[in-house]
């Protein structure tokens, strides 16, 4: 077994538990992780420091590491003149985005690896991305020799990168009285959005092409509040055409990070949680919309996937597979048609044509994506067979592949567990139960959530973000909140048990405690218990991820509805006021705060079931896709102001409120639907 005494070189990364650190742990660069250590040598001795950010399944950070970090002339370079810190994005997101910010100013453009150099006193003076090493070395001499010989231009370059930094919240912060939301805004909003989407391929135009899952769910609301069709064929053209690329793993389900190309072809192979977990809940909401099987089967394989290489025995989620393997990208996943001829034998030939594998290879390097096409009804008749025996058939070479597949070297696993994508892992499974109704999904949900509740909460409602070797040792951000709260509201949903509700309205006041800004009624990313960055952020529009601002704002609406708690709905209001203008423009950037302009636009269902057969009830509804239907209920009448002495013996009774006022209870889900459809 290889311990780090038998390196040539070993430095401080050596005690973080962070793979991605631990993979720069035996450079010879003498890197430091964040830290008042580091920072502290950087002050006593007056060096600039190098902040180097990036994550373990990054594929372009490898070759930076190779080509430069384990490059001894160059990390004596830095050795000599700066103090080098490096720093997983993934774990402290706070860091990345203060100087994710400063190279986007500098050189409008960002991505990881990210390399900023600042000053002693954190201030950023220069930075950019991917460096080969001769560019990295003329660099760090450049920037070395400037700040020696020009030390007021450094200064000047500070404050000004510095000051950027700091004020870019300032576009979102409104004054004066909130105005009231309408779905004509929204009607707007996609109107304008609707011209960058691709209905053709899929996705929006152009390539690469990026799987935005929190865009897709408004469209799919959007539809449901407006029955505009081109907004669900969107959703259905991008979901059908992802699930046959290779984008998609056809051998062993779950999704690439994104696809290179236009037509959803050519992978970036890494596979990551956060991506997995909201395509699960993307795939499941629009199956309970169209019912098209396709979308099923997805889910049913990307949990698989997730069950089988992402799911700790603890009970936590793991965050990342690699792209590369053995060095390679994407070696692990593709094949030759050699191969598939050995594995697959009689049926090699069908398989071949569907997944489209060619002799000399449909990529690069003789070797095949697998990818499927528009061809089934061609290959029924060539093969002469039946839709449910090419179904059979594919299922069976699926496994046979698998099997010949995990006999390879596997990808690098990103082992840590962090708390807001588990919390989207929680959601996935969660609306997977409840449109598929396989009680597993949910055994998960509630394994992973009270995995949370173990080891990441404080006894103050105070959260970890990160867990490996059995610790937590970093504080929670907003995003960590945000999630688990809202996973927390699911969890209530599906089970009604009003502890998950209770321990979501707890985290929600220590969000207002520690992140919420009184001047702006928004929320900083970072708690006030943290120690200060040159700049305290905000995470404001949405992207890959939705932003733990928008997240937030729509769990202070849900919780101030179940709590009957006006303020926590006005501040959530006053939240999306400020983004209101940007969000006009700003498309899929802004589609979870227009999920919450949409509750506000039209006042959601609160729907009570009370009585011994509420779960029957309570399966029924969600047969259906209501995105504006807020369930709760139970055998008894529970704690919940709208569940107060609504209770009558011997029958499970169903409430349809809207905005505080109820229909006139039924007694079947039938009758209660049609009291929301109708209305």
């Amino acid at each position: 077994m290889t311990t780090h005494k038998q390196h040539k070189f070993t430095n401080q990364l050596i005690h973080e538990s962070s793979p991605y650190l631990l993979q720069h742990a035996h450079n010879p660069v003498d890197w430091y992780p964040w830290g008042e250590e580091a920072l502290k040598k950087a002050r006593e001795e007056n060096k600039l420091m190098i902040i180097s950010i990036g994550y373990s399944a990054c594929h372009w950070c490898h070759v930076m590491e190779h080509e430069s970090f384990e490059d001894e002339d160059v990390a004596a370079f830095m050795n000599k003149h700066f103090v080098s810190i490096k720093v997983d994005r993934e774990e402290r997101p706070d860091i990345d985005q203060v100087y994710m910010n400063a190279v986007q100013l500098l050189t409008g453009q960002g991505g990881w690896p990210l390399n900023c150099i600042a000053l002693p006193d954190g201030r950023p003076i220069y930075g950019g991305t991917y460096f080969t090493s001769e560019q990295w070395i003329e660099v760090l001499r450049q920037v070395n020799e400037f700040v020696q010989n020009h030390p007021d231009k450094t200064e000047e370059q500070a404050q000004q990168l510095t000051h950027g930094i700091q004020v870019q919240e300032s576009a979102y912060m409104k004054s004066g009285d909130v105005a009231e939301f309408n779905l004509e805004e929204l009607k707007q909003i996609f109107s304008s959005w609707k011209r960058r989407l691709d209905f053709k391929l899929g996705g929006t135009l152009g390539a690469p092409k990026f799987p935005l899952p929190g865009g897709y769910q408004f469209l799919l609301f959007y539809h449901y509040l407006t029955g505009d069709k081109e907004a669900l064929e969107a959703v259905t053209l991008t979901l059908t055409k992802m699930a046959g690329g290779g984008i998609y793993d056809q051998v062993g389900g779950g999704f690439a990070r994104y696809a290179t190309d236009e037509k959803w072809k050519v992978p970036h192979f890494e596979k990551m949680l956060y991506d997995n977990a909201q395509l699960v809940s993307l795939y499941s909401k629009a199956y309970q919309s169209t019912k098209i099987p396709l979308f099923k089967k997805v889910v049913t394989e990307t949990l698989t996937f997730i069950e089988r290489e992402l799911t700790s025995d603890e009970g936590g989620f793991y965050s990342a597979l690699d792209a590369d393997s053995e060095g390679i990208e994407g070696k692990y996943y593709v094949w030759s048609v050699q191969e598939f001829r050995e594995v697959l034998g009689e049926h090699a030939d069908l398989m071949i044509d569907y997944y489209n594998l060619a002799e000399g290879g449909n990529w690069e390097n003789g070797i095949n994506i697998l990818f499927t096409t528009d061809n089934a009804e061609s290959l029924l008749e060539k093969y002469k067979l039946t839709a449910a025996e090419l179904e059979e058939i594919v299922d069976h070479a699926k496994e046979k592949l698998l099997a010949a597949r995990e006999k390879r070297v596997y990808p690098g696993l990103d082992d840590k567990i962090l708390t807001s994508w588990n919390a989207l892992m929680i959601q996935g499974y969660i609306d997977a139960y409840n449109v598929f109704g396989n009680r597993s999904y949910l055994d998960h949900a509630v394994a992973n959530a009270e995995f949370l509740k173990k080891n990441m909460f404080s006894k103050d409602y105070q959260l970890f973000r990160n867990y490996k070797n059995g610790k937590a040792s970093i504080h929670g951000f907003l995003d960590d909140y945000a999630f688990t709260i809202s996973a927390y509201i699911s969890l209530y949903q599906a089970t009604f048990d009003e502890n998950w509700l209770n321990d979501a309205n707890r985290l929600c006041a220590s969000v207002l405690s520690h992140f919420y800004d009184d001047n702006t009624g928004m929320l900083y990313y970072t708690s006030d218990t943290d120690p200060k960055l040159v700049a305290r952020k905000m995470e404001i529009p949405d992207n890959v991820i939705p932003s733990a601002s928008s997240e937030m704002a729509k769990n202070l609406y849900l919780t101030g509805k179940y709590f009957n708690n006006d303020d926590y709905i006005l501040k959530s209001k006053r939240m999306l006021n400020n983004v209101r203008e940007h969000a006009m423009t700003g498309g899929e950037y802004y589609s979870n705060w227009d999920n919450l302009h949409a509750w506000f636009a039209r006042d959601p269902f609160e729907v009570a079931i009370i009585g011994p057969e509420y779960e029957l009830i309570r399966q029924s509804f969600e047969k259906y896709y209501l995105p504006d239907v807020f369930l709760m209920g139970g055998r008894q009448e529970g704690n919940l102001p709208l569940m107060k002495n609504k209770l009558v013996a011997g029958q499970t009774t169903i409430y349809v409120c809207r905005n505080k006022t109820c229909k006139q209870p039924v007694t079947t889900a039938e009758d209660a639907l049609k009291q929301i459809l109708n209305d």
